[in-house]
C-alpha cells in the first residue's frame, strides 16, 4: 500500500521533468547572440585551427569524416 502510493506520487513529478524540453520562442533571442555561437572568437577559432592542422599534418576539412587517409 506504501508502495503503491509512493509511486503515484512520484510518476507525475518524473514525468513532468521533460515537460521543459527546448527553447520557446521568446526565448530565441538569447540564443541568437553571439557569445552562444561556437565558434564566437575568431582569433580562438584560428589558433584552434592551427593547433589542430599542426598536429595532424593537415589544413582544412574540419567538417569531413575520415581520418586523412583517403578511406572514408
Amino acid at each position: 500500500m506504501k508502495i503503491m502510493f509512493l509511486a503515484l506520487f512520484a510518476a507525475p513529478l518524473l514525468l513532468s521533468g521533460c515537460s521543459h524540453i527546448g527553447v520557446k520562442p521568446w526565448q530565441r533571442d538569447l540564443m541568437a547572440r553571439n557569445t552562444m555561437q561556437p565558434d564566437n572568437d575568431p582569433v580562438e577559432s584560428a589558433i584552434d585551427a592551427h593547433v589542430y592542422f599542426s598536429k595532424e599534418a593537415s589544413s582544412g576539412g574540419r567538417g569531413f569524416g575520415g581520418g586523412g587517409c583517403g578511406c572514408n
